[in-house]
Protein backbone atom coordinates (compact mmCIF):
# COMPACT_ATOMS: atom_id res chain seq x y z
CA UNK A 1 0.00 0.00 0.00
CA UNK A 2 2.14 3.46 -0.84
CA UNK A 3 3.01 5.50 1.71
CA UNK A 4 1.25 3.31 4.54
CA UNK A 5 2.86 0.59 6.54
CA UNK A 6 0.58 -2.67 7.90
CA UNK A 7 1.17 -3.44 11.67
CA UNK A 8 -0.12 -6.97 12.51
CA UNK A 9 -0.57 -8.33 15.86
CA UNK A 10 -1.58 -12.19 16.19
CA UNK A 11 -3.69 -13.98 18.77
CA UNK A 12 -3.27 -17.40 19.04
CA UNK A 13 -5.36 -19.85 21.23
CA UNK A 14 -4.27 -23.71 21.53
CA UNK A 15 -5.73 -26.42 23.37
CA UNK A 16 -3.24 -27.87 25.63
CA UNK A 17 -3.05 -31.92 25.68
CA UNK A 18 -4.18 -32.86 29.30
CA UNK A 19 -6.37 -35.86 30.30
CA UNK A 20 -8.64 -33.64 31.97
CA UNK A 21 -10.08 -30.14 31.81
CA UNK A 22 -8.55 -27.17 33.19
CA UNK A 23 -11.10 -26.64 36.33
CA UNK A 24 -12.25 -30.24 36.72
CA UNK A 25 -12.07 -33.80 36.39
CA UNK A 26 -13.89 -34.49 33.12
CA UNK A 27 -12.52 -35.65 30.23
CA UNK A 28 -10.76 -33.17 27.96
CA UNK A 29 -11.20 -35.40 25.21
CA UNK A 30 -13.80 -33.26 23.59
CA UNK A 31 -13.53 -33.75 20.02
CA UNK A 32 -16.10 -36.44 18.61
CA UNK A 33 -17.67 -37.15 21.66
CA UNK A 34 -21.47 -37.20 21.86
CA UNK A 35 -22.56 -33.67 22.69
CA UNK A 36 -22.68 -32.92 26.59
CA UNK A 37 -21.19 -35.93 27.80
CA UNK A 38 -18.36 -34.89 29.48
CA UNK A 39 -19.38 -32.46 31.79
CA UNK A 40 -20.11 -31.66 35.59
CA UNK A 41 -21.22 -29.40 38.16
CA UNK A 42 -17.90 -27.27 37.48
CA UNK A 43 -18.42 -27.42 33.10
CA UNK A 44 -22.13 -26.18 33.84
CA UNK A 45 -21.46 -23.49 35.98
CA UNK A 46 -23.79 -24.55 37.99
CA UNK A 47 -24.13 -22.23 42.01
CA UNK A 48 -21.39 -24.21 44.45
CA UNK A 49 -19.21 -25.69 41.86
CA UNK A 50 -15.34 -24.68 43.10
CA UNK A 51 -12.39 -24.88 40.31
CA UNK A 52 -9.41 -26.30 41.02
CA UNK A 53 -6.34 -25.63 38.80
CA UNK A 54 -5.06 -28.38 36.41
CA UNK A 55 -1.26 -28.66 37.64
CA UNK A 56 0.06 -30.25 34.19
CA UNK A 57 -1.69 -27.51 31.84
CA UNK A 58 0.15 -24.91 34.31
CA UNK A 59 3.52 -26.80 33.56
CA UNK A 60 2.78 -27.07 29.73
CA UNK A 61 2.14 -23.49 29.87
CA UNK A 62 5.99 -22.21 31.47
CA UNK A 63 7.30 -25.02 28.75
CA UNK A 64 5.92 -22.98 26.23
CA UNK A 65 6.99 -19.92 28.05
CA UNK A 66 10.54 -21.25 27.86
CA UNK A 67 10.44 -22.48 24.06
CA UNK A 68 9.51 -18.94 23.27
CA UNK A 69 12.13 -17.25 25.33
CA UNK A 70 9.93 -15.91 27.98
CA UNK A 71 10.69 -14.60 31.12
CA UNK A 72 8.74 -16.80 34.32
CA UNK A 73 6.13 -15.27 36.43
CA UNK A 74 7.36 -15.99 39.90
CA UNK A 75 3.80 -15.35 40.89
CA UNK A 76 0.43 -15.67 38.50
CA UNK A 77 -3.02 -14.95 39.01
CA UNK A 78 -6.12 -15.84 37.79
CA UNK A 79 -8.74 -13.30 36.84
CA UNK A 80 -12.56 -13.59 35.41
CA UNK A 81 -13.11 -12.03 32.68
CA UNK A 82 -16.99 -11.17 32.40
CA UNK A 83 -19.14 -11.01 29.32
CA UNK A 84 -22.42 -12.90 28.46
CA UNK A 85 -22.70 -15.10 25.42
CA UNK A 86 -24.46 -18.49 25.14
CA UNK A 87 -21.62 -20.43 24.90
CA UNK A 88 -20.21 -19.46 28.31
CA UNK A 89 -22.31 -21.05 30.95
CA UNK A 90 -20.42 -19.22 33.95
CA UNK A 91 -21.29 -15.63 32.88
CA UNK A 92 -17.61 -15.26 33.21
CA UNK A 93 -14.29 -17.18 31.64
CA UNK A 94 -11.43 -17.95 34.19
CA UNK A 95 -8.38 -16.06 32.29
CA UNK A 96 -5.17 -14.31 33.42
CA UNK A 97 -5.36 -10.65 33.17
CA UNK A 98 -2.36 -8.54 35.15
CA UNK A 99 -0.38 -11.47 36.10
CA UNK A 100 0.13 -13.44 33.51
CA UNK A 101 2.27 -16.39 33.94
CA UNK A 102 5.12 -16.03 31.08
CA UNK A 103 6.02 -12.46 30.01
CA UNK A 104 8.30 -10.74 27.05
CA UNK A 105 9.59 -13.27 25.00
CA UNK A 106 10.48 -13.43 21.19
CA UNK A 107 9.77 -15.90 18.31
CA UNK A 108 12.39 -15.55 15.43
CA UNK A 109 11.33 -15.43 11.82
CA UNK A 110 13.37 -14.28 8.29
CA UNK A 111 12.51 -11.07 6.44
CA UNK A 112 11.98 -11.22 2.87
CA UNK A 113 15.43 -10.71 1.97
CA UNK A 114 16.43 -13.52 4.30
CA UNK A 115 17.49 -12.14 7.74
CA UNK A 116 16.61 -13.28 10.83
CA UNK A 117 14.09 -11.06 12.65
CA UNK A 118 12.22 -11.47 16.05
CA UNK A 119 8.32 -10.98 16.34
CA UNK A 120 8.17 -10.18 20.63
CA UNK A 121 5.90 -12.40 22.44
CA UNK A 122 4.34 -9.86 25.19
CA UNK A 123 2.17 -12.83 27.00
CA UNK A 124 1.07 -16.57 27.44
CA UNK A 125 -1.13 -17.22 29.76
CA UNK A 126 -3.82 -19.80 30.78
CA UNK A 127 -7.52 -19.91 30.51
CA UNK A 128 -10.62 -22.01 29.71
CA UNK A 129 -12.25 -22.48 26.34
CA UNK A 130 -15.81 -21.80 26.15
CA UNK A 131 -18.71 -23.92 24.75
CA UNK A 132 -19.60 -24.60 21.00
CA UNK A 133 -22.27 -23.38 19.57
CA UNK A 134 -24.22 -24.81 16.22
CA UNK A 135 -26.71 -22.61 14.58
CA UNK A 136 -29.88 -24.80 12.92
CA UNK A 137 -32.09 -22.26 10.84
CA UNK A 138 -33.13 -20.26 13.46
CA UNK A 139 -31.97 -21.58 16.71
CA UNK A 140 -28.81 -22.40 18.30
CA UNK A 141 -27.38 -25.46 20.07
CA UNK A 142 -25.25 -25.72 22.43
CA UNK A 143 -22.23 -28.35 23.27
CA UNK A 144 -20.62 -28.12 26.92
CA UNK A 145 -17.94 -30.62 25.95
CA UNK A 146 -15.56 -27.95 24.86
CA UNK A 147 -16.19 -25.67 28.21
CA UNK A 148 -13.14 -25.56 30.54
CA UNK A 149 -10.78 -27.46 28.85
CA UNK A 150 -7.32 -25.78 28.75
CA UNK A 151 -6.09 -22.94 26.90
CA UNK A 152 -3.27 -20.97 25.81
CA UNK A 153 -3.24 -17.91 24.41
CA UNK A 154 0.10 -16.43 23.01
CA UNK A 155 -0.07 -13.01 21.91
CA UNK A 156 2.62 -11.30 20.18
CA UNK A 157 3.54 -6.98 19.88
CA UNK A 158 2.47 -5.63 16.65
CA UNK A 159 5.46 -6.33 15.14
CA UNK A 160 4.32 -8.29 12.23
CA UNK A 161 4.39 -6.21 8.97
CA UNK A 162 3.44 -8.64 6.01
CA UNK A 163 0.74 -11.60 5.76
CA UNK A 164 3.70 -13.49 4.56
CA UNK A 165 5.39 -12.85 8.11
CA UNK A 166 2.41 -13.61 9.70
CA UNK A 167 2.07 -17.71 7.71
CA UNK A 168 6.07 -17.83 8.81
CA UNK A 169 5.27 -17.01 12.67
CA UNK A 170 2.06 -19.34 12.50
CA UNK A 171 4.13 -22.18 11.03
CA UNK A 172 7.32 -21.65 13.63
CA UNK A 173 4.70 -21.45 16.49
CA UNK A 174 2.70 -24.85 15.37
CA UNK A 175 5.84 -26.64 15.17
CA UNK A 176 7.59 -25.46 18.59
CA UNK A 177 4.09 -26.92 20.39
CA UNK A 178 4.21 -29.74 18.25
CA UNK A 179 7.30 -30.10 19.49
CA UNK A 180 6.65 -29.62 23.05
CA UNK A 181 3.91 -32.15 22.69
CA UNK A 182 1.76 -29.73 24.43
CA UNK A 183 -0.75 -28.72 21.62
CA UNK A 184 -1.76 -31.04 18.66
CA UNK A 185 -2.11 -27.67 16.59
CA UNK A 186 -4.36 -28.91 14.12
CA UNK A 187 -6.64 -25.98 12.92
CA UNK A 188 -8.92 -28.32 11.48
CA UNK A 189 -10.08 -29.53 14.82
CA UNK A 190 -10.08 -26.36 16.43
CA UNK A 191 -6.96 -27.07 18.90
CA UNK A 192 -5.15 -23.77 17.30
CA UNK A 193 -7.32 -21.18 16.58
CA UNK A 194 -6.21 -17.27 15.41
CA UNK A 195 -7.26 -13.60 15.47
CA UNK A 196 -5.14 -10.74 13.85
CA UNK A 197 -5.05 -7.05 14.98
CA UNK A 198 -4.50 -5.25 11.68
CA UNK A 199 -4.15 -1.60 11.12
CA UNK A 200 -1.92 1.32 8.68
CA UNK A 201 0.19 3.77 9.49
CA UNK A 202 2.00 5.96 7.31
CA UNK A 203 5.53 4.83 6.19
CA UNK A 204 8.14 5.37 8.50
CA UNK A 205 5.80 6.50 11.68
CA UNK A 206 6.08 5.18 14.84
CA UNK A 207 2.34 6.01 15.91
CA UNK A 208 -0.36 3.24 15.41
CA UNK A 209 -3.45 3.20 13.61
CA UNK A 210 -6.73 2.18 14.15
CA UNK A 211 -6.87 -0.95 15.62
CA UNK A 212 -9.13 -3.88 13.59
CA UNK A 213 -9.69 -7.43 14.84
CA UNK A 214 -10.16 -10.41 12.50
CA UNK A 215 -11.37 -13.57 13.46
CA UNK A 216 -12.68 -16.76 11.96
CA UNK A 217 -9.28 -17.52 10.84
CA UNK A 218 -9.13 -21.47 10.58
CA UNK A 219 -5.96 -22.21 8.41
CA UNK A 220 -2.78 -20.51 7.47
CA UNK A 221 -4.03 -20.02 3.93
CA UNK A 222 -7.28 -17.86 5.47
CA UNK A 223 -4.76 -15.99 7.80
CA UNK A 224 -2.68 -15.11 4.46
CA UNK A 225 -5.40 -14.34 2.38
CA UNK A 226 -7.62 -12.17 5.36
CA UNK A 227 -4.57 -10.40 6.05
CA UNK A 228 -4.00 -9.04 2.49
CA UNK A 229 -7.61 -8.36 1.79
CA UNK A 230 -8.26 -6.13 5.28
CA UNK A 231 -4.78 -4.56 4.13
CA UNK A 232 -5.78 -3.43 1.04
CA UNK A 233 -9.38 -2.32 2.80
CA UNK A 234 -7.96 -0.49 5.61
CA UNK A 235 -5.99 1.17 2.66
CA UNK A 236 -8.88 2.29 0.28
CA UNK A 237 -10.57 3.92 3.27
CA UNK A 238 -7.38 6.34 4.16
CA UNK A 239 -7.25 6.48 0.87
CA UNK A 240 -10.74 7.96 -0.19
CA UNK A 241 -10.43 10.01 3.09
CA UNK A 242 -12.36 8.01 5.22
CA UNK A 243 -11.56 6.99 8.81
CA UNK A 244 -11.10 3.86 9.76
CA UNK A 245 -13.56 2.19 12.62
CA UNK A 246 -12.24 0.29 15.25
CA UNK A 247 -14.35 -3.33 15.20
CA UNK A 248 -14.26 -6.84 14.78
CA UNK A 249 -14.48 -8.26 11.76
CA UNK A 250 -15.08 -11.97 10.44
CA UNK A 251 -13.32 -13.79 7.62
CA UNK A 252 -15.91 -15.03 5.22
CA UNK A 253 -14.23 -17.60 3.29
CA UNK A 254 -16.74 -18.24 1.13
CA UNK A 255 -16.73 -14.67 0.33
CA UNK A 256 -13.25 -13.89 0.32
CA UNK A 257 -13.54 -10.86 2.10
CA UNK A 258 -13.95 -9.50 5.70
CA UNK A 259 -17.60 -8.76 7.30
CA UNK A 260 -18.29 -6.53 10.25
CA UNK A 261 -19.26 -8.20 13.01
CA UNK A 262 -19.57 -6.11 16.07
CA UNK A 263 -17.30 -3.10 17.44
CA UNK A 264 -14.52 -3.58 18.99
CA UNK A 265 -13.86 -4.73 23.15
CA UNK A 266 -11.45 -2.91 25.03
CA UNK A 267 -10.15 -4.63 28.58
CA UNK A 268 -12.48 -2.39 30.37
CA UNK A 269 -15.56 -3.83 29.16
CA UNK A 270 -14.50 -7.44 30.76
CA UNK A 271 -14.34 -6.37 34.23
CA UNK A 272 -11.59 -7.94 34.95
CA UNK A 273 -11.28 -8.71 38.57
CA UNK A 274 -8.98 -11.35 40.46
CA UNK A 275 -10.85 -15.01 40.33
CA UNK A 276 -11.76 -15.12 44.21
CA UNK A 277 -12.09 -19.11 43.96
CA UNK A 278 -8.93 -20.43 42.91
CA UNK A 279 -5.19 -19.08 44.98
CA UNK A 280 -2.50 -17.01 43.18
CA UNK A 281 -0.06 -19.98 41.27
CA UNK A 282 3.38 -19.92 42.85
CA UNK A 283 6.08 -21.23 40.19
CA UNK A 284 9.12 -21.78 42.76
CA UNK A 285 13.18 -22.06 41.17
CA UNK A 286 12.95 -25.47 41.82
CA UNK A 287 9.58 -26.18 40.11
CA UNK A 288 10.53 -24.03 37.34
CA UNK A 289 13.67 -25.83 37.24
CA UNK A 290 12.09 -29.06 37.03
CA UNK A 291 10.13 -28.19 34.27
CA UNK A 292 13.04 -27.08 32.34
CA UNK A 293 14.73 -29.83 32.21
CA UNK A 294 12.00 -31.62 30.27
CA UNK A 295 12.38 -28.63 26.85
CA UNK A 296 13.42 -30.82 24.22
CA UNK A 297 15.79 -29.90 21.33
CA UNK A 298 13.34 -27.20 19.56
CA UNK A 299 12.63 -26.97 15.70
CA UNK A 300 15.38 -23.89 15.06
CA UNK A 301 17.87 -25.47 17.15
CA UNK A 302 17.06 -29.32 15.39
CA UNK A 303 17.57 -27.77 12.03
CA UNK A 304 20.71 -26.02 12.25
CA UNK A 305 21.96 -29.26 13.96
CA UNK A 306 21.05 -31.66 10.90
CA UNK A 307 22.70 -28.73 8.48
CA UNK A 308 25.80 -29.30 10.51
CA UNK A 309 25.68 -33.07 11.61
CA UNK A 310 24.38 -34.66 8.55
CA UNK A 311 25.57 -32.41 5.85
CA UNK A 312 21.76 -31.24 4.49
CA UNK A 313 20.54 -28.18 2.60
CA UNK A 314 18.92 -25.26 4.45
CA UNK A 315 15.66 -26.29 3.44
CA UNK A 316 15.42 -30.40 3.96
CA UNK A 317 16.77 -29.84 7.23
CA UNK A 318 14.22 -27.51 7.60
CA UNK A 319 10.99 -29.49 6.59
CA UNK A 320 12.60 -32.42 8.52
CA UNK A 321 12.92 -30.29 11.36
CA UNK A 322 9.45 -28.59 11.64
CA UNK A 323 8.03 -31.75 12.94
CA UNK A 324 9.10 -33.63 15.44
CA UNK A 325 8.48 -37.28 14.87
CA UNK A 326 9.33 -36.55 10.98
CA UNK A 327 12.58 -35.40 12.88
CA UNK A 328 12.64 -38.59 15.06
CA UNK A 329 12.07 -40.73 12.19
CA UNK A 330 14.83 -39.20 10.05
CA UNK A 331 17.82 -39.54 12.83
CA UNK A 332 16.44 -42.65 13.47
CA UNK A 333 17.09 -43.71 9.39
CA UNK A 334 20.14 -42.21 9.11
CA UNK A 335 21.68 -43.98 11.91
CA UNK A 336 20.51 -47.10 10.88
CA UNK A 337 21.76 -45.98 7.29
CA UNK A 338 25.52 -45.40 8.90
CA UNK A 339 26.79 -48.73 9.16
CA UNK A 340 26.15 -48.92 5.28
CA UNK A 341 27.61 -46.48 4.31
CA UNK A 342 24.50 -44.98 2.73
CA UNK A 343 24.84 -40.57 3.03
CA UNK A 344 22.06 -39.09 5.22
CA UNK A 345 21.20 -36.66 2.82
CA UNK A 346 20.15 -39.70 0.52
CA UNK A 347 17.79 -40.66 3.33
CA UNK A 348 16.43 -37.21 3.71
CA UNK A 349 15.86 -36.90 -0.41
CA UNK A 350 13.70 -41.04 0.18
CA UNK A 351 11.97 -39.31 3.24
CA UNK A 352 11.39 -35.90 1.40
CA UNK A 353 9.98 -37.19 -1.72
CA UNK A 354 8.44 -41.10 -1.62
CA UNK A 355 7.43 -41.60 2.06
CA UNK A 356 5.65 -38.19 2.27
CA UNK A 357 4.05 -38.92 -1.35
CA UNK A 358 2.63 -41.89 0.23
CA UNK A 359 1.61 -40.58 3.85
CA UNK A 360 0.10 -37.52 2.09
CA UNK A 361 -1.99 -40.29 -0.54
CA UNK A 362 -2.83 -42.27 2.53
CA UNK A 363 -3.74 -39.07 5.17
CA UNK A 364 -1.58 -40.58 7.41
CA UNK A 365 1.29 -39.11 9.29
CA UNK A 366 4.89 -40.65 9.96
CA UNK A 367 3.98 -42.17 13.36
CA UNK A 368 1.44 -44.13 11.34
CA UNK A 369 4.20 -45.13 8.82
CA UNK A 370 3.99 -49.40 8.64
CA UNK A 371 7.90 -48.72 7.20
CA UNK A 372 10.11 -48.89 10.39
CA UNK A 373 13.45 -46.44 10.16
CA UNK A 374 15.63 -49.22 10.06
CA UNK A 375 13.37 -50.91 6.25
CA UNK A 376 13.74 -47.58 5.06
CA UNK A 377 17.63 -47.43 5.53
CA UNK A 378 18.28 -51.19 3.96
CA UNK A 379 15.93 -49.62 1.01
CA UNK A 380 18.53 -46.40 0.52
CA UNK A 381 21.03 -48.66 0.91
CA UNK A 382 20.44 -51.33 -1.70
CA UNK A 383 19.26 -48.60 -4.28
CA UNK A 384 22.67 -46.86 -3.39
CA UNK A 385 24.36 -50.17 -4.07
CA UNK A 386 22.94 -50.52 -7.08
CA UNK A 387 21.35 -53.31 -5.78
CA UNK A 388 17.72 -52.28 -6.90
CA UNK A 389 17.21 -49.42 -9.41
CA UNK A 390 15.43 -46.33 -8.32
CA UNK A 391 12.44 -47.30 -9.62
CA UNK A 392 11.86 -50.23 -8.68
CA UNK A 393 12.55 -48.87 -5.38
CA UNK A 394 9.98 -46.92 -5.35
CA UNK A 395 7.96 -49.64 -6.14
CA UNK A 396 9.13 -51.73 -3.21
CA UNK A 397 8.64 -48.90 -0.56
CA UNK A 398 4.76 -48.64 -2.17
CA UNK A 399 4.80 -52.13 -0.93
CA UNK A 400 6.69 -52.16 2.06
CA UNK A 401 4.35 -48.96 3.14
CA UNK A 402 0.97 -50.97 2.80
CA UNK A 403 2.64 -54.48 4.03
CA UNK A 404 4.67 -53.36 6.56
CA UNK A 405 7.39 -56.22 5.04
CA UNK A 406 11.53 -55.10 4.99
CA UNK A 407 13.00 -54.13 2.28
CA UNK A 408 14.85 -57.04 1.28
CA UNK A 409 11.89 -59.45 1.52
CA UNK A 410 10.07 -57.33 -0.83
CA UNK A 411 12.53 -56.92 -3.05
CA UNK A 412 12.96 -60.93 -3.43
CA UNK A 413 9.00 -61.44 -3.72
CA UNK A 414 8.69 -59.46 -6.71
CA UNK A 415 11.88 -60.09 -8.22
CA UNK A 416 13.17 -56.29 -7.96
CA UNK A 417 16.84 -57.00 -8.08
CA UNK A 418 18.66 -54.64 -10.46
CA UNK A 419 19.98 -56.50 -13.46
CA UNK A 420 23.70 -55.89 -14.12
CA UNK A 421 24.18 -59.12 -16.10
CA UNK A 422 26.03 -57.43 -19.31
CA UNK A 423 25.32 -60.85 -21.70
CA UNK A 424 21.06 -60.53 -20.32
CA UNK A 425 21.29 -57.14 -21.49
CA UNK A 426 22.76 -57.57 -24.39
CA UNK A 427 20.66 -59.62 -25.52
CA UNK A 428 17.54 -56.80 -24.55
CA UNK A 429 19.69 -54.19 -26.28
CA UNK A 430 19.99 -56.15 -29.68
CA UNK A 431 15.70 -57.31 -29.61
CA UNK A 432 14.67 -53.46 -28.98
CA UNK A 433 17.07 -52.24 -31.83
CA UNK A 434 15.72 -54.92 -33.90
CA UNK A 435 12.31 -53.60 -33.15
CA UNK A 436 13.07 -49.80 -34.36
CA UNK A 437 15.21 -49.30 -37.67
CA UNK A 438 13.69 -46.68 -38.87
CA UNK A 439 14.86 -44.55 -35.38
CA UNK A 440 18.18 -46.73 -35.38
CA UNK A 441 18.64 -45.24 -39.26
CA UNK A 442 17.71 -41.74 -37.85
CA UNK A 443 19.81 -42.00 -35.28
CA UNK A 444 23.03 -43.13 -37.58
CA UNK A 445 22.09 -39.98 -39.87
CA UNK A 446 22.70 -37.73 -37.00
CA UNK A 447 19.62 -37.30 -34.25
CA UNK A 448 21.70 -38.43 -31.13
CA UNK A 449 19.04 -37.44 -28.96
CA UNK A 450 17.63 -40.94 -30.04
CA UNK A 451 20.39 -42.79 -27.72
CA UNK A 452 18.10 -41.89 -24.52
CA UNK A 453 15.15 -43.16 -26.20
CA UNK A 454 16.37 -47.17 -26.98
CA UNK A 455 17.58 -46.71 -22.94
CA UNK A 456 14.13 -45.73 -22.04
CA UNK A 457 12.75 -48.56 -24.33
CA UNK A 458 15.49 -51.04 -22.27
CA UNK A 459 14.33 -50.18 -19.29
CA UNK A 460 10.69 -50.40 -20.33
CA UNK A 461 11.37 -54.10 -21.49
CA UNK A 462 13.17 -54.82 -18.02
CA UNK A 463 10.42 -53.43 -15.93
CA UNK A 464 12.82 -50.62 -14.91
CA UNK A 465 15.47 -53.67 -13.39
CA UNK A 466 18.11 -53.40 -15.75
CA UNK A 467 21.59 -51.32 -14.79
CA UNK A 468 21.04 -47.67 -16.36
CA UNK A 469 24.62 -47.29 -16.15
CA UNK A 470 24.96 -50.78 -18.35
CA UNK A 471 22.18 -50.38 -20.85
CA UNK A 472 23.90 -46.77 -21.74
CA UNK A 473 27.32 -48.26 -22.45
CA UNK A 474 25.60 -51.35 -24.18
CA UNK A 475 23.51 -48.74 -26.27
CA UNK A 476 26.11 -46.56 -27.11
CA UNK A 477 28.05 -49.57 -28.44
CA UNK A 478 25.58 -51.48 -30.21
CA UNK A 479 24.76 -48.05 -32.21
CA UNK A 480 28.61 -47.63 -33.02
CA UNK A 481 28.76 -51.27 -35.24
Amino acid sequence: MTGYEAVVGMEVHAQLLTRSKMFCGCSAEAFGAPPNSNVCPTCLGLPGALPVANRRAVEQTILVGLALNCRIASDAVFARKNYFYPDLPKGYQISMFELPLCLDGWLEIEDEAGAPRRIRIRRVHLEEDTAKLFHAGDHSLVDLNRAGLPLIEIVTEPDIRTPEEARQYLTRLRSILRTLGVSTADMEKGAMRCEANVSLRPAGSEALGTKVEVKNLNSFRAVKQALEYEITRQGRCLAAGEAVRQVTMGWDEARSRTVEQRAKEESEDYRYFPEPDLPPLHVSPEWLAEIAAGLPELPDERRRRFTADYGLPETDAAILAEDREVADYFEAAATAARPRNVPARSVANWIGGELFRLLKESGSDVGQARVAPADLAELVALVEGGKVTANSGKAALATMFATGKGAAAVVQEQGLAQVSDEDALARVVDEVLLAHPNEVASYRAGKQTLAQWFVGQVMRATRGKANPQVVVALVEERLKE
